[in-house]
């Protein structure tokens, strides 16, 4: 049974965990949570409440993205998964929150300045080369522009699951799905009733379905309603 939460806390956390079972943490991407903050979090939250945390930008974006106006680094060489001691540093961090947090599943996002070309698709196989582990399982949703070849190749060379938004990007398999719903046309979007029902056909796949919009937090709530009837 697929898993039903939110990309970011949208309420207090306290009325979050009361309501979801799971949640996509933003704030890893942007600044990394000082220890002691993501051991509070762990803490209050209930025993069997999952934790799915994003990779922090170092990894996936170079420092002229606009995201960095939130951050509190000063690095070169950043992202596209370069092997490089920012890039490396990034990483190292991002397992130390996941760690934290008691996470198994870490997602990356690329800017859609990661398209595909040889040197992109060889950063992005050393990288989970380098990093490969039992301990966590890594999904990659892409921005840029990528053949389906392409990314099914990536795929089996590193052993990535796919994320998607289904209204946008039709998955390549539906054995395991992370779809992340960013709204249709705008975070402003409010999924409809009709939405909702076709978002049910894949209700019964295992992985997670995590909405975006700024709506997220009542309409992962009535999908979560829909999905039970």
């Amino acid at each position: 049974m697929v898993k039903i939460g939110c990309c970011g806390f949208p309420v207090a956390r306290i009325r979050y965990y009361s309501e979801f079972k799971v949640v996509e943490v933003q704030k890893t991407f942007y600044n990394p949570p000082e220890k002691n903050t993501l051991e509070r979090w762990r803490r209050e939250a209930p025993p069997d409440f999952e934790f799915v945390i994003k990779a922090w930008q170092l990894i996936t974006h170079p420092e002229t993205s606009p995201t960095y106006r939130k951050a509190k680094v000063n690095c070169h060489d950043c992202g596209f998964f370069r092997d490089s001691e920012c890039v490396n540093k990034g990483m190292e961090k991002t397992l130390e929150c996941a760690e934290l947090l008691g996470a198994r599943v870490i997602i990356f996002q690329t800017p859609a300045s990661f398209r595909e070309s040889e040197e992109s698709i060889k950063s992005i196989i050393n990288f989970f080369r380098r990093f490969r582990t039992d301990q966590f399982i890594f999904g990659w949703e892409h921005r840029g522009t990528w053949s389906r070849d392409a990314l099914k190749y990536i795929y089996s060379e590193t052993g990535l699951f796919e994320i998607v938004d289904p209204f946008k990007t039709e998955p390549l398999k539906t054995d395991f799905i992370y779809f992340r719903l960013h709204g249709i046309g705008g975070y402003r979007y409010r999924y409809t009733d009709e939405d909702l029902l076709k978002l049910k056909e894949y209700s019964e796949c295992e992985g997670y379905i995590m909405f975006n919009n700024t709506n997220m937090f009542e309409d992962a709530k009535r999908f979560r309603e829909v999905v039970s009837n």
